[in-house]
């Protein structure tokens, strides 16, 4: 009880840092990758987030710096990058987006792979602490990891917001912005520029793997709820910021499994959070929940018993 009541009074700085950081993240997340959803581009994230570990290698060979902004550039430009080799690919060869973006995801995180294992057989290379990139290490964020966190996620709100009705606009019909005159091309690239940052600011919150999920299962759950694009923007806000301060709750007061080292680790805790708020958000929204959807079949079938069709 006592853990919990200081947690939920914000009595201990590490723990305000990390919530302040992974709910700033988390919103920003949800409301990129919910335009991002919309323009079937959800999985560029999961390419830039795999492109970016040799992107922060790279950065530790030419600097032999730990510094997190350092670390973060060199996975930004490798992320970048990565999206301009599978725009090429895709114009010179036709191939489809899906198979692209698989082939960036595997490429790209083999050799982060190899990067890495070179790293740590360098002199104090296993110091580095690459291995933290792939899961993340939201729990010993410091207090400049939360500001550039903030930076981040305020520049990707602020945009969102002051061209919330051209992305509308991009998202759901794309050739009616072009007709009236709106930069589809330059409004596509910066949506693809916002979810590159927003995917590199949350690899050291929730790390490679996971960090698409926040990108993914709020605006799905948030599509659940409302068609409105600005219905589901809110929504997907609030549903990454309830995931966030969830799951580093969870992580912070649970007690730690029998016989582990340390506690729940907090990015895998909010991704799971986050799946569970799309689980309930599947079954209990007024519109389109399973819930909802077998309750009105059910009254239907009531009032009209031919439904069913001819059964001869």
């Amino acid at each position: 009880m006592a853990e919990l009541f200081r947690l939920l009074s914000l009595q201990d700085s590490s723990t305000r840092v990390v919530m302040l950081s992974t709910a700033c993240l988390a919103v920003a997340a949800a409301l990129v990758g919910s335009l991002a959803m919309l323009r079937r581009r959800a999985l560029v994230g999961d390419a830039v987030a795999h492109a970016s570990l040799p992107g922060i290698c790279l950065a530790w060979f030419v600097a032999g710096d730990r510094s997190l902004a350092v670390l973060l550039v060199g996975a930004l430009v490798l992320g970048l990058a990565c999206m301009a080799i599978m725009a090429l690919v895709q114009r010179l060869t036709k191939a489809r987006e899906d198979a692209t973006t698989a082939i960036a995801i595997s490429g790209f995180f083999g050799l982060g792979i190899v990067l890495s294992r070179m790293i740590q057989n360098q002199p104090g290379g296993n110091r580095a602490g690459l291995d933290g990139f792939l899961f993340g290490k939201a729990a010993s964020a410091v207090t400049s990891d939360a500001w550039l966190v903030l930076a981040v996620a305020a520049i990707a709100v602020t945009t969102i917001l002051a061209l919330r009705k051209e992305f509308g606009l991009l998202c759901f019909d794309r050739d009616f912005a072009a007709g009236i005159g709106r930069p589809v091309h330059r409004l596509d690239a910066l949506l693809l520029v916002l979810v590159a940052l927003v995917t590199v600011a949350g690899l050291p919150s929730v790390g490679v793997v996971l960090v698409v999920a926040l990108l993914v299962i709020p605006p799905a759950a948030a599509r659940c709820w409302s068609s409105s694009l600005s219905t589901m923007l809110v929504a997907a806000a609030a549903i990454g910021a309830a995931s966030a301060i969830i799951g580093t709750g969870l992580s912070a007061v649970l007690p730690p499994p029998a016989g582990a080292s340390g506690g729940w680790p907090t990015g895998p805790m909010i991704v799971l959070t986050a799946a569970v708020l799309f689980v309930l958000s599947l079954l209990l929204a007024p519109e389109r929940g399973v819930l909802m959807v077998m309750w009105r079949w059910h009254r239907r079938r009531e009032g009209n018993p031919s439904i069913l069709g001819n059964t001869r």
